[in-house]
């Protein structure tokens, strides 16, 4: 039988044509999907008691690193936006963010934040992990402040625009009907 092959082309299981790999090497598979970063946790995991795992990871703050900049040199700002949606609006963002700030001169603004984590997880159902939320806060503050604002975005939420924005946001795209782009006329 003549094939037109090379010699180094082998039929795989599904009877496709494919190249030998060196011995130690696996044959790539065209049709395997490439793995997924080890970081990027499922969005929705559900774990026993009915908790749900965090959208990302603590140590994850590059994930957006415009947000993991501006957390670092302001976390009065970071702390503000994520503030104003877990309390639904009713602390304002400069006001918390603010009130932020002077309990930092203090060294209490990680005990301020860290009932607001408190707050969101219970909101949420999220997991008390890595550690109970008062020591993430005190040792990481940052990098919480940075996972709960991407979870807030995560979640949908717009966190430049406030709570308002967000609800008049939300309800414009449930009670209007999608827009229909008029074709060319003559």
């Amino acid at each position: 039988m003549n094939h037109s092959h090379s010699e180094h082309e082998v039929y795989g299981a599904d009877r496709h044509v494919g190249h030998a790999s060196s011995p130690g090497f696996p044959n790539p598979s065209p049709a395997a999907p490439p793995p997924a970063p080890a970081y990027a946790a499922p969005y929705f995991v559900q774990l026993g008691g009915g908790t749900r795992r965090w959208s990302t990871g603590l140590c994850h703050c590059c994930d957006d690193a415009a947000n993991c900049l501006i957390t670092c040199c302001c976390p009065c700002i970071t702390f503000g936006q994520i503030a104003e949606i877990v309390s639904k609006g009713s602390s304002n963002c400069a006001v918390s963010g603010a009130l932020y700030a002077l309990l930092c001169l203090t060294g209490l603004a990680c005990l301020y934040s860290c009932a607001y984590r408190s707050r969101m997880r219970a909101q949420y159902d999220l997991e008390d992990a890595p550690c109970v939320d008062c020591l993430v806060h005190v040792f990481c503050e940052g990098c919480s402040l940075c996972q709960e604002y991407r979870e807030l975005k995560n979640r949908g939420f717009d966190m430049g625009i406030g709570w308002e924005a967000n609800v008049d946001r939300q309800r414009r795209g449930i009670t209007l009907p999608p827009m229909v782009a008029q074709g060319m006329t003559r």
